[in-house]
């Protein structure tokens, strides 16, 4: 009796010859049915695969028309997906290994911000951070400006989204992170969610950024993507929304406790901003080689009844800074997330305008000499 071969998600794109992002969308289209072990991780079978590749050769109508007609149009998506991945890349591209197909859609200034949910298995411990981002969102970002095997930097690591998305697409990622809670968590995430000894694959610091990057060689990396702290923003009374989502269920709402080294403590709007431009970002861009990006994920902010436009500040105090070597950050795009399933809230009704912010900016330089 001929045994049945278990894969995961990344031998099941080497198998299908696609990406794993590919498998991804397979399987919400539901034109593939993994199984999932105990931690959630999927697993397809050789045999299924193989089936995949024979139904998109020679569909068999359900009964439903319309279903027959549905099903028609999800394979031939994804094997239009497929082709287009397998279109050469472009010899001249030192920056991604995306092809001109896979190249332009990531070009827009905008894109959907994807989540697992809060009830999925692989939920759990990235929603224990207070202010964590989707692995999903960073693989844009990973993707298109690093290839394969290059080294990425996050200066404010927390549950490990950026090393998840890195490791998951074959990159190298440092991680730095003020709380040995989060730091932990962050390696506990990778061995659970992707696999055992995954988290091996890649370097967790425990410590103030501000520090540890001193210490750093210039140019040491190809990428640099994080998400810092929204100043205070944590530290303020828990709202409804707060109370509802996180301290009902036993979740942290602030980063740490008074910690003296956590710049979200920082009293002073202004001190934040210097601080946080000074001492980590212009660090980063010095770390970063040169021709190479930096993506910072921002979202503006209230202070009480002020409105702070923490991304335009921010991009205020970057732009056309000099690096320590001799380098200098310059802007080259604001790209939005769009954050369209969370909850609408009635803030100001029926008295004032007050505005529901429901999207994200990447905010994206460039160093240069």
């Amino acid at each position: 009796m001929e045994t049945k071969q278990i894969l995961n998600t990344k031998g099941a794109a080497e198998f299908l010859g696609v990406s794993v992002s590919t498998i991804y969308r397979m399987v919400e289209q539901g034109i593939l049915h993994p199984t999932k072990t105990p931690g959630g991780q999927r697993r397809f079978t050789t045999a299924q695969l193989q089936e995949f590749n024979e139904e998109s050769k020679s569909i068999v109508a359900p009964q439903n028309p319309f279903q027959q007609q549905r099903l028609k149009e999800k394979i031939q998506e994804a094997l239009v997906v497929s082709a287009e991945e397998e279109k050469p890349v472009d010899k001249r591209n030192t920056l991604n290994d995306l092809n001109g197909s896979k190249w332009l859609p990531e070009t827009k200034s905008f894109f959907y911000q994807k989540g697992l949910g809060s009830s999925h298995p692989h939920a759990q411990i990235e929603r224990q951070h207070p202010a964590p981002f989707s692995f999903q969102d960073i693989e844009h970002l990973v993707n298109f400006f690093t290839k394969h095997g290059m080294k990425v930097l996050d200066p404010f690591g927390g549950v490990g989204s950026t090393a998840k998305a890195c490791e998951l697409n074959g990159r190298i990622c440092t991680s730095i992170e003020l709380q040995k809670k989060w730091n932990d968590l962050a390696k506990k995430r990778l061995e659970i969610e992707v696999g055992p000894g995954t988290s091996q694959k890649h370097e967790f610091l425990l410590g103030d950024s501000r520090k540890i990057l001193k210490n750093m060689p210039d140019e040491s990396f190809d990428f640099v993507v994080t998400s810092p702290p929204y100043w205070s923003i944590l530290n303020k009374e828990a709202d409804y929304k707060v109370k509802k989502e996180r301290l009902a269920h036993g979740l942290a709402t602030n980063y740490s406790e008074n910690d003296k080294n956590d710049l979200a403590n920082i009293k002073n709007y202004q001190d934040f901003i210097n601080t946080l431009v000074s001492d980590i970002f212009l660090e980063c861009g010095r770390v970063l080689k040169t021709k190479k990006y930096m993506c910072i994920v921002v979202c503006d902010f209230r202070n009480k009844s002020e409105f702070i436009s923490f991304h335009s500040d921010l991009i205020q105090a970057i732009n056309k800074k000099k690096t320590k070597d001799g380098g200098m950050l310059s802007l080259q795009g604001v790209k939005v997330l769009l954050q369209n399933h969370k909850t609408l809230l009635p803030y100001g009704y029926p008295f004032a305008y007050v505005e529901n912010i429901h999207h994200q900016y990447i905010l994206i330089f460039r160093k240069d000499k």
